[in-house]
Order: structure tokens, then sequence, then C-alpha cells
């Protein structure tokens, strides 16, 4: 049953100058629908779990997106998506979303599974015959899984500012390292796997990676704000990027350029599109039940450990409920994405700050909207 419900809404908020205090402002009336579940209540208890989050430590801005059962019920922009022009945050506002572009990668990588063209459980070489063969077998579920025993970032590396013109030059990164551990052996949490990930993307769809991501995944949900962050294009929306400085204050973050990590963390999107992405993967119709199961399910180790991730989410239990999520951290952006499959709610949120947590406000916002949806159906 479709939720009547429906409350969009924008906020800007205005930094006071000396002190970055956050002063609240409505931008455009709420605009409320008949409610047929208490999720009213919900939003207005979010709205103060977010405020007195970014009053306990300010950020530039903030925006978020709830869905509950495919219909957007709320979303809601704070603060700044560029300081200095006193650009208001929207829920449209694009943002560096980090290793939520994992999800989105395994996506575009479940559809050619389910077209018959990637086989997961193949030697990543049938599909990337310049990755050099290792002590051991890598596939592409182990990669998915973080059990490859692929290296992750050393040194500076996230702070690359190098433009590079294909998947394979990124590849090239840390394609003669050897591997970590047996692959299975141990969980490891790599980005450059995922880079991996976009070459077996390629090799199965004979097609550039970023066209399949948009063939895939991108164009079939709708998905108007998101794209590959470009440094050198003109992207409408696209937020400024922040660092937090010594007094807590902001400066402009580091530049980089993300073109050596597409998969692994290199899109832009904005909480609106992030949550319609989520809420695409909880009904039928986008993908298959058994690569929608894939995803879902904890991969375990060779030992038979649980890893607590499938293939491109995370999996967790919070206060009685199962969560699927991913949380990305970049170079001036911070993002948490997470969906209850039982009550179909999506949660996603972003702020353009380097190194600020969202995983723990988000969380608690998504378990006071399955509360609400599970207190109205007995």
């Amino acid at each position: 049953m479709k939720y009547l419900f429906s409350v969009i809404r924008t906020v800007q908020v205005a930094l006071c100058a000396a002190t970055f205090i956050l002063c609240f402002a409505a931008a455009a009336p709420a605009q409320h629908a008949p409610a047929p579940y208490r999720l009213g209540e919900a939003v207005s208890a979010a709205q103060t779990m977010l405020t007195e989050t970014m009053n306990a430590r300010p950020v530039p801005g903030l925006a978020i997106a709830v869905m509950v059962d495919g219909q957007l019920i709320w979303s809601e922009g704070f603060g700044h998506a560029d300081l200095e022009q006193r650009v208001p945050m929207w829920p449209t506002s694009k943002g560096r979303i980090g290793s939520v572009s994992k999800p989105m990668a395994a996506a575009a990588a479940m559809r050619l599974v389910d077209q018959g063209l990637l086989d997961l459980d193949a030697p990543v070489q049938q599909y990337v015959p310049y990755f050099p063969e290792k002590r051991w077998t890598v596939t592409t579920r182990q990669l998915g899984g973080h059990l490859a025993g692929v290296r992750h970032y050393r040194g500076a590396e996230m702070l690359s500012a190098i433009p590079y013109a294909t998947v394979k030059e990124g590849i090239d990164i840390f394609a003669t390292d050897s591997l970590l551990h047996e692959p299975g052996s141990t969980f490891f949490y790599t980005s450059y796997g995922w880079n991996l990930i976009s070459a077996v993307v390629e090799g199965a769809a004979s097609k550039p990676f970023l066209e399949v991501m948009r063939t895939e995944v991108f164009g079939p949900l709708g998905l108007r704000q998101t794209v590959a962050d470009h440094p050198d294009s003109l992207i409408s929306q696209r937020v400024r990027f922040y660092d937090r400085s010594a007094d807590e204050g902001f400066v402009n973050a580091t530049y980089v350029d993300n073109s050596y990590k597409w998969a692994g963390g290199g899109f832009l999107s904005s909480v609106k599109d992030m949550a319609r992405f989520g809420s695409a993967h909880l009904e039928s119709g986008y993908l298959s039940d058994s690569a929608r199961a894939v995803l879902f399910t904890s991969q375990t180790t060779a030992a038979g450990e649980p890893t607590g991730y499938g293939f491109g989410w995370r999996t967790s239990e919070h206060e009685g409920f199962d969560f699927l999520a991913h949380a990305g951290g970049s170079v001036g952006g911070s993002t948490h994405l997470i969906m209850q499959p039982g009550t179909r709610v999506v949660v996603a949120t972003h702020t353009n700050l380097s190194g600020h947590s969202l995983e723990d406000v988000t969380t608690r916002i998504a378990v006071l909207f399955a509360s609400s949806v599970t207190d109205d159906h007995p």
C-alpha cells in the first residue's frame, strides 16, 4: 500500500558570521497531505534531532531525504552549499557521496548479472585481461565483499589531483601490488577493489564504465542529479567542498580529482537521488530477487564468519530492525544512505564537509521512521 503522506520542504539556514552558529528560517511553507500514519510526528522529531546535532557541531550545509514505500515523505536542506556566495543547501544539491558510489556500482554489476553478461565467480581476468594474475584467483564476488585482498589507499593517494582518462589508468595504481591475503580469508575494506569492479563491468558490458552507469543505473532510475565528479566541468548545483579548520570553523577543501576511482568513491549525487536509488532496491522490477539477495546477504569468510557486508551494502541491526546501509567519506563530503526493508524506509543524508560522520544521526532517524510505520501497522 502506498503512503498518502508527503512532505517536501526546504529550509535555508543562515550562518551567523562570527560564530558559525546555525539560525533556522523557513524558505518555503511546508506542504502537507493527509497522513494516515504518524509520519508527521516522525518528521518533527527528526528535524529536532538534526537541529540538535548541527548546533552541537555546526557544518556548512546538510541535506536529508526520507522515502517510505517508494514515496518521498520529507526532504530538507540546511545551511549553505556555498558559504562565500551564500548559496543555500537544497535536497537537490550535488555533493561528493564517497563510498555510497559502491552500491551504485554494485547495481550496475548486478544488472549485468541479470542479463547473463557477468559471472561473479569467474576470475576477474575473464573480463579484465590486463589485470595481472596473482598468487590466488580473485573473483568479482570477493571484490564486492571486500574479501579479495586488494589493498586500500596508501599515503596521500586519496588526495590525488591527477586526471585519469580511463578506468585502466586508475587500475594501474595498484595493479602490480601483491594481494594482502588469500581471497576469502579476511575482510579488508578497500576502495581499490571496487575500482577493479568498474573494470570488470566495462569488460562484461563491452562499454566504458560511466556509459554503463548512465544506461543501467542513472537512466533507468531517473537519477538526474547523479553524475561523475569531473572537476573541470560545469555541473549545476554542485556544492563547494570544505574541511574543518583548527578553530572549528571551515576552510576550502584540498583540490582533488576523483577520476581514478569512479566506482570506489567518485560520484556526485543529491539526497533525493540517493533515497530514490535505495528505494528502487526495495521493490521488484529493477533487479531480480536473486540479484538483490546477493547485494543484501552478508558474505562469510572461508572460516564461515559473517562479515556484515554483502555486495556493496553493509548489513546491521538496530533496536530490533535489520538495516542495509553504506556511508561515504570523501574530501569535502560526508554521506550516509540507510534503508529498512521490512518497513521500506529509506533515509539519505549529506554534508559538504570532510570527516563529519552522519551515521549515528541518520540511523536514529531511520529507526524513528521505521518505528512509526510499525506502530501504525499493528
